[in-house]
């Protein structure tokens, strides 16, 4: 078992996304074989790229205010929403607070994953 506390992680920068940072919370250096599990950190104004990928992920929100956008339109995102990105779907997070970061977990299949298709986060696994 591992039990560690998450700022302990090293916050890297997302390629392409300034403002935005994550941590590999738990990832194959762990052991973790099925899932991996990201904690990221937009600061206030930042997103992600407007991307896609073959893989799924959970996403749960542990603070901040912002919103996902997708093909079909933007949802409003708090602490405590939860969102499937299915394989394939377009999408984007987006930090809208003016002055707090917007926290998210994310989980994601464990074989042939990046953090985004736009960088190589996957060596910080």
């Amino acid at each position: 078992m591992l039990v560690k506390d998450a700022q302990t992680v090293e916050a890297q920068p997302v390629a392409e996304a300034e403002g935005v940072r994550v941590r590999w919370l738990i990832g194959e250096k762990e052991g973790a074989t099925n899932f991996h599990m990201r904690l990221f950190e937009l600061s206030p104004g930042a997103a992600t790229p407007w991307h896609q990928h073959p893989w799924e992920h959970e996403v749960f929100v542990l603070e901040g205010e912002g919103v996902v956008r997708s093909e079909q339109g933007e949802h409003p995102l708090k602490g405590g929403t939860v969102v499937f990105v299915p394989p394939n779907e377009w999408h984007q997070f987006r930090n809208t607070h003016p002055e707090k970061p917007l926290k998210f977990l994310c989980l994601i299949p464990a074989v042939g994953v990046c953090a985004l298709p736009q960088g190589n986060a996957c060596e910080n696994r």
